[in-house]
């Protein structure tokens, strides 16, 4: 993965190449990025992917992706290096009537780029390239980039960010088309309120191909293929190759004042509950302390904003819960916002904080930080996010469920979640609910104004476990579906959108939602993860893939009439 590399610094001082270097891409407000290889030849080795086919030794590992659940056959996976050769793959692929899926970085929690009637796997994951678009005053990324190396490219080279989530290797194009968040988000919103532009490789259902790049911009014709593309999920409308990203109210001409900075040096804490401390009243207390937290500290104006804490509430099997918190080192009083936090969520629990001394979840071991330090940003988000073994572990098998909640834990919830992750028959240390902060900046958008709709929430869950052999998927799954029911059993199984929970995250992606044997709330799986915002994403799907080439288990439906 190429970080600042010579095309990067080549766009920095470049002319800027005409729109003739996205072959095919409607009028814009602006010209094409001027990255070299984009507009590389047809057929040159810097412009143009392998195709792999069975018998390759690389075909293998490239039939599926993070979680070995789910497995392909695919006819050929096609590596594409450059928007010229996505036209090619996609071109080719039509007319030979090939069912197609799309893969960035391989972290679906589904079957949407691995599954048994994929015939062609387009693979973006050689297109890692960052860099400034002076034309647009924005900066490039394209889809293949992993989120560490598009932190490490934009602020070792502009010092700006987007805010990301925290696993180093996801890859961009799948994470920011589903919203993105992460630890800065409390302070600056989603990735998708940055975005500025996105290049899609579309297909008319007719056999014609072309490459449309769309803006947020209020008079391109293509802005709601923006939109769409601003929380709409992955593999919906097309072959996403780059984005673009300038933060709203960008003024001038300078690159660093284009998109957000992040703190200079943030503040770290990372501690551990042990289970041998956590009787049920001192478990539930623990929770609902969180849950308070949130409610009471989640406006977009509050002071909190600048803080952000993840609460791995792992298995007792593990040993213990883990919580890691990060706060802005520049604000006033930087130490005592974290003092308080703290302060509140062990109240009247009479639990002892250890050091993090083994990883869990997302968390990497992290003993040192039992009393808070302070680093620079770039070196704290190495930390957390380039070592968390068990979620990037490529021969795991997972499954994960979400939810965004707006009110704290019912006494139901915290009682099911107790008793599911004390059960004496359960031996599985990789299992846990991942809380993670929200609200703050993410709420102070409207929630059509972009395509994800959860703009109200104080706190977002992930309900995840993860194992090693096909023979205990049965036991896994049930295990995690049983819990999740009676955690939501007084609304069907399911997180509806009310005044206590806002629906499911479309980057977690659960088949279990369109079930109606699992989901017995009578509410579609579409309204819990798009709510009102799904009609609209079904115009944007007729208008630019009208014959649904684009599909996948839980696909946008293109509107009929």
């Amino acid at each position: 993965m190429n970080g600042v590399d010579r095309r990067t610094m080549l766009t920095r001082s470049a002319a800027v190449v005409g729109g003739a270097a996205v072959a095919g891409a409607l009028a814009g407000p602006a010209a094409a990025a001027t990255d070299p290889a984009a507009s590389a030849a047809p057929g040159s080795a810097a412009g143009t992917g392998a195709v792999v086919r069975p018998g390759d030794p690389r075909y293998e590992m490239l039939t599926t992706g993070n979680n070995q659940r789910f497995v392909a056959r695919p006819d050929y996976v096609k590596m594409v290096r450059s928007t010229a050769d996505a036209e090619r793959a996609l071109r080719d692929a039509v007319r030979a009537g090939k069912r197609v899926s799309v893969r960035s970085g391989g972290h679906c929690f589904a079957d949407f780029a691995a599954h048994p009637e994929t015939e062609v796997i387009i693979d973006f994951s050689e297109m890692t390239h960052v860099g400034y678009d002076p034309a647009r005053r924005a900066f490039v990324v394209e889809a293949g980039a992993r989120l560490i190396n598009v932190y490490e490219a934009l602020y070792k080279g502009w010092g700006v960010t987007i805010p990301g989530g925290i696993c180093y290797s996801v890859g961009a194009g799948g994470h920011i088309v589903g919203g993105g968040y992460g630890l800065l988000s409390r302070a600056h919103g989603l990735v998708v309120d940055h975005l500025y532009a996105v290049e899609v490789v579309v297909t008319d259902g007719r056999g014609g191909v072309r490459t449309v790049v769309a803006t947020r911009e209020k008079n391109d014709p293509h802005r709601d293929l923006w939109w769409a593309h601003t929380g709409g999920g992955g593999g919906n409308f097309g072959l996403v190759t780059r984005y673009w990203f300038r933060s709203p109210g960008a003024k001038g001409s300078e690159p660093s004042e284009q998109l957000i900075s992040p703190p200079s040096k943030v503040l770290v804490s990372a501690l551990d509950f042990p289970w041998e401390q956590l009787t049920e009243a001192k478990f539930t207390r623990l929770l609902k302390n969180f849950g308070a937290w949130h409610a009471a500290h989640s406006a977009p104006d509050s002071p909190y904003r600048n803080l952000s804490s993840l609460f791995n509430v792992s298995s007792k099997a593990h040993g213990s819960v883990g919580m890691f918190t990060q706060v802005d080192a520049t604000v006033p009083n930087a130490r005592k916002l974290l003092d308080d936090y703290v302060a509140a969520i062990t109240a009247g629990t009479g639990i002892t904080p250890k050091a993090l001394t083994r990883a869990t979840g997302e968390l990497p071991a992290m003993p040192q930080f039992a009393e808070p330090r302070t680093l620079p940003w770039l070196q704290a988000t190495r930390l957390v996010g380039t070592n968390n073994p068990t979620i990037t572990n490529p021969t795991s098998r997972g499954a994960h469920k979400s939810a965004y909640m707006r009110k704290n834990f019912t006494d139901h919830q915290i009682s099911a979640l107790y008793r599911y992750m004390s059960r004496p028959d359960f031996k599985n240390p990789d299992t846990m609910l991942v809380l993670f902060s929200f609200g703050g900046q993410v709420n102070a958008v409207a929630p059509d104004a972009t395509a994800n709709a959860q703009r109200s929430s104080i706190f977002k869950m992930c309900f995840q476990t993860f194992w090693q052999e096909e023979s205990e998927d049965a036991f896994y799954l049930g295990w995690l579906r049983d819990l999740y029911e009676d955690f939501f059993s007084a609304t069907g199984g399911v997180p509806l959108i009310d005044d206590s929970t806002d629906g499911c995250y479309i980057n977690y992606p659960d088949r279990d939602i369109t079930d109606p044997r699992r989901n017995r709330s009578g509410v579609p799986w579409q309204t819990l993860y798009y709510k009102d915002n799904y009609p609209r994403l079904q115009q944007v799907k007729k208008r630019y893939d009208p014959s649904d080439f684009f599909r996948h288990s839980m696909s946008i439906k293109p509107a009929r009439g």
